[in-house]
């Protein structure tokens, strides 16, 4: 059921006092004496209509209008007024308001109004209600507590808001490109309609032009007697998901082109034309930069495939992500093997930390899965990990704030590697102390910006 709330801004007791009375119970009810009082509840949480007076004390009810109207446009306003000066009212209509009403107030006719207002509407707040329950059910968890992941997703939402603009994710094996798609799909106009995944790379070459644009029958060996719709039509009004399109055949990427372009395809051994709408979203790990000058991936298809393009930030790349994904997945999978694990050790934690994450995201799940089943609880430790690298044995480890050297041996000691570690040791605990603004981590080791970058670079730090 769809509720609307309304506030009341009238500096009369009478007034504020009888319309709340008359409306509450059909509506969720705040009243005001002032504008200003009304904004800052306003700003905390925004209401589907407002019952403005024009003769406030303060800020006028004209202002109040222009500044609501500016920060939430959406919010339908209808003015009060204790008499009908033309010129007034012509300047709130102006300024966005929905209707006016004439003071003394008569209820019936308010509600009236009140009921026209809410029509208009109607259809949003109930696509909002619907989108709310899409996002709440079925987007996957994308745990975003670095900066680098947090911009990606600030970007997401931005260029989601377009029904057919093709986007192109790019990133390495692992870090969570599915994810984005899916995250794009349900924040789009689209995401009432399907989303259909096609992973390029599992589906035979000779067969992704048939799952991907449908056949007629007869139309080659095998085919079905009925024919059958290809994926781009099974994702109607919705979103594709082409995931490692650099795995995409020379000729499927032509025909693919052609829809991208036209809006329009024929299907395999079909002589009709086929019209769909359908947002494509792609996703590759190759270089298609190089498979472009190889010959290998069409630059037409390319630049229509990447209008938006979205990278995607490694693991290693995020590493204020590592222990909040980490003890995301310890909760899911004690739940998914009925165990009772409540933390993860220090050792365990600074292990995680340590680790080269090749794999990303999908290297951590897999660990973190293998963690908890061998493990006994309830606390995860570093053994149950399978990790090779110790934490114990990493060149510098901080014991009550010291540091324990790797020791002077009759065999010698490289000094510069040691050197490098330690250099290596104090950018990557400078960079997770300043959650990955180079600035703020080059003034914690008391050096300038430039030669903190130049030392990242040749220490090879992501």
């Amino acid at each position: 059921m769809i509720t609307y709330t309304i506030y009341v801004v009238d500096d009369e007791q009478t007034i504020r006092e009888g319309i709340t009375m008359a409306l509450e119970s059909d509506y969720r009810m705040r009243a005001f004496i002032t504008a200003e009082s009304a904004l800052k509840a306003i700003e905390k949480k925004p209401p589907d209509l407002v019952l403005l007076d024009i003769g406030l004390p303060g800020m006028s009810g004209i202002e109040a209008l222009k500044e609501i109207k500016r920060l939430y446009p959406h919010i339908l306003i209808i003015m009060i007024t204790a008499y009908e000066d033309i010129n007034t009212v012509i300047s709130a209509m102006k300024s966005g308001a929905y209707d006016y009403v004439v003071k003394p107030i008569h209820m019936e006719g308010l509600e009236v109004t009140i009921r026209n207002a809410f029509q208009t509407i109607r259809l949003r707040k109930e696509v909002q209600i619907l989108q709310e329950k899409y996002l709440k059910e079925n987007l996957p968890c994308f745990i975003a507590e670095s900066n680098a992941i947090q911009n990606v997703m600030e970007f997401i939402d931005t260029v989601a808001k377009s029904p057919d603009t093709p986007i192109l994710i790019m990133g390495e094996t692992g870090t969570g490109k599915e994810l984005l798609a899916s995250a794009i799909h349900y924040r789009s106009p689209n995401f009432k309609g399907p989303l259909m995944t096609v992973n390029c790379a599992a589906i035979p070459k000779d067969l992704i032009e048939s799952e991907l644009f449908g056949y007629e029958k007869g139309a080659f060996s095998g085919a079905s007697t009925s024919g059958k719709k290809g994926l781009i039509e099974e994702a109607a009004n919705g979103t594709l998901f082409l995931d490692e399109i650099g795995d995409l055949s020379f000729e499927a990427q032509a025909k693919l082109l052609r829809f991208l372009e036209e809006g329009e395809f024929y299907r395999v051994g079909g002589t009709k034309k086929i019209h769909v709408k359908t947002r494509v979203v792609s996703a590759t790990n190759k270089n298609l930069d190089r498979m472009m000058e190889e010959g290998q991936f069409r630059k037409d298809l390319f630049f229509r495939l990447s209008v938006i393009k979205v990278q995607v930030p490694t693991l290693n790349e995020r590493p204020d992500d590592i222990l909040a994904l980490a003890k995301h997945f310890l909760y899911e999978f004690s739940q998914k093997f009925g165990k009772e694990f409540t933390g993860i050790s220090s050792q365990a934690q600074r292990a995680l930390e340590i680790h080269n994450w090749t794999g990303n995201v999908r290297e951590l799940k897999n660990i973190m899965e293998r963690g908890v089943l061998v493990g006994k609880g309830p606390i995860l430790q570093f053994e149950d990990l399978g990790l090779t690298e110790s934490p114990v044995n990493d060149t510098f480890q901080p014991v009550k704030d010291e540091f324990v050297f790797p020791p002077l041996s009759e065999t010698g000691i490289d000094l510069s590697k040691a050197q490098e570690s330690l250099e290596k040791y104090y950018i990557q605990a400078a960079l997770r102390m300043a959650k990955g603004n180079e600035s703020k981590a080059a003034k914690l080791l008391n050096i300038n910006h430039h030669t903190f970058r130049y030392r990242r670079k040749k220490l090879r730090i992501t």
